[in-house]
């Protein structure tokens, strides 16, 4: 079974959250076999900072499912969308 990157974008509720305590939040929030390789940030607008982890996924069923799931559930998290997607 290979594995999938997948680079997802996730909005916070308020341009004051930390973002750093978000994406700890995020890693702590990972579903079993799933891993970031890595984290981008990018202001959208009006202070407002967006977050775009690489997430490592095994290539199985349901693919990116559990992550988004799990992201959307974590503390501060406004939307999480995915960006991008690969076999690696």
């Amino acid at each position: 079974m290979g594995k999938v990157a997948a680079k997802l974008k996730v909005m916070p509720q308020s341009p004051d959250i930390d973002l750093d305590a978000l994406q700890e939040r995020l890693e702590s929030s990972l579903p079993e076999g799933a891993k970031i390789n890595g984290v981008e940030r990018e202001e959208v607008a009006f202070g407002l900072v967006a977050l775009y982890p690489t997430v490592i996924v095994p290539d199985g069923a349901g693919g990116t499912e559990t992550v988004e799931e799990s992201f959307s559930g974590v503390e501060g998290v406004e939307s999480v969308a995915v960006e991008n997607v690969g076999r690696i």
